[in-house]
């Protein structure tokens, strides 16, 4: 349970309006210091509103509280200063250096003895040898390292990561996470958006909002166990074949292929074993799995795809 004497983040009822769609409906959220929160959700579901709400780039409709304690309403330019926002694009100079960049960051926040903040953050991000390298030349994992140290540069007490790692390949964005749990380890606290599950069961804990709305938030095992799935895994013949047939059954909510098998899923169990009991023969082994948090993710997906009127 948090703590309250140690909330990062601690906001309730933070609402967003575009016109008369309303973007972020009524969310409550507390982060705790040092903790890495991963926030899912389809996309268009409210993620970045949010993270733009907290670290005062939009005003909330509705709703209050304080981030790093100081009023998210109120108080949003104090707040600006002590938060680091990397956004899902890279939104350097491409035709300065990465310690240019840095300086240039470091100018934008009045950090003070910028330049030796500049080669701590290079030295701390491993830039040091790139420096003098343009930012356009980079590789999407390099210019990943060069928008965290940007980030880094004022010494901020929170970091909101939007999509940090969209289109980095799975070496960049192993050593990006292990940056991460560095810094959180010196308690530096996180809230990051994430489509990719591997990044999402390394966080602490999880909130997934969808059309504006927050469904669950909790550890990766609460929100598993949050969706009530039964899942079976089957070897076989003519496994696509079987997928279609499966997925035209009452009670089967999924099937997926998992390399050489098919995951079958459902939240009701007795209608999930009437609908997978006709092919328990005919070759075909079964198997029942854990679910996994793709299986959930998928399931508050389905579940909630049709919640925003047209």
């Amino acid at each position: 349970m948090v703590t309250e004497n140690k909330l990062v983040v601690d906001v309730h009822r933070m609402t967003k309006r575009f016109g008369n769609r309303t973007v972020v409906n009524k969310i409550d959220l507390q982060v705790e210091e040092g903790e890495i929160f991963g926030f899912l959700g389809p996309n268009g579901s409210g993620k970045t509103t949010f993270i733009r709400m907290l670290c005062g780039l939009l005003r909330a409709d509705e709703g209050n509280g304080t981030c790093l304690g100081h009023d998210v309403i109120k108080e949003s330019e104090i707040i600006k200063e002590q938060v680091g926002y990397m956004t899902q694009k890279f939104s350097f100079y491409e035709d300065l250096s990465i310690a240019e960049n840095l300086d240039f960051v470091g100018r934008i926040y009045g950090v003070r003895n910028r330049r030796e903040a500049v080669q701590q953050s290079l030295e701390r991000l491993g830039l040091k040898e790139r420096q003098q390298q343009l930012a356009g030349s980079l590789s999407g994992g390099w210019k990943q390292r060069l928008a965290l140290a940007a980030c880094l540069i004022h010494q901020p007490k929170l970091l909101l990561l939007d999509e940090p790692t969209a289109g980095v390949d799975p070496k960049a964005r192993r050593d990006f996470w292990e940056q991460i749990q560095e810094l959180a380890g010196q308690g530096l606290t996180f809230l990051i958006t994430t489509h990719y599950m591997d990044e999402a069961e390394r966080c602490n804990r999880l909130a997934y909002i969808a059309y504006g709305n927050l469904l669950i938030r909790g550890a990766v095992d609460e929100v598993i166990a949050y969706t009530h799935l039964n899942s079976w895994a089957v070897s076989g013949p003519e496994l696509q074949k079987l997928a279609h047939e499966l997925r035209e059954q009452p009670g089967v909510e999924q099937a997926v292929a998992f390399g050489n098998s098919l995951h079958v899923s459902g939240s009701d169990p007795r209608a999930l074993e009437e609908a997978i009991a006709p092919y328990r023969e005919g070759g075909y082994k079964w198997k029942q799995v854990p679910s996994g948090l793709e299986d959930a993710f998928i399931h508050l997906m389905d579940a909630s795809k049709d919640s925003f009127p047209s």
